[in-house]
């Protein structure tokens, strides 16, 4: 039996793909693990974006350019969050964020 595909069933799974991602960012003990619920956390924004846009929006378009912009986005933070990552990394030896005390300076 197949689920019926209305606005409350996207609307679900991309809360459950937030609720994921904000408890990942939370609980998770590395680096990696943060930057992949921060992904998670994206992706439900894009699948709201995608879900609105095919059940409400006069034009089809909005709603992929902002989905499109929101890749970018998250392409760019990956980038970004893995090359502060490999120098957190190379300058302490850990990905424990809990052991990387002193940031500044």
């Amino acid at each position: 039996m197949l689920l019926s595909a209305n606005l409350n069933t996207y609307l679900v799974v991309a809360l459950f793909l937030l609720v994921l991602g904000f408890y990942g960012v939370i609980q998770h003990r590395t680096f990696i693990g943060m930057l992949i619920s921060a992904e998670l956390i994206l992706n439900g924004a894009g699948l709201n974006f995608m879900a609105f846009n095919k059940f409400l929006a006069p034009d089809p378009a909005v709603g992929q350019v902002f989905t499109l912009f929101i890749m970018g986005i998250a392409a760019a933070e990956a980038a970004i969050a893995v090359s502060v990552i490999i120098a957190v990394y190379r300058k302490y030896n850990t990905s424990d964020p809990d052991e990387v005390h002193d940031l500044h300076g």
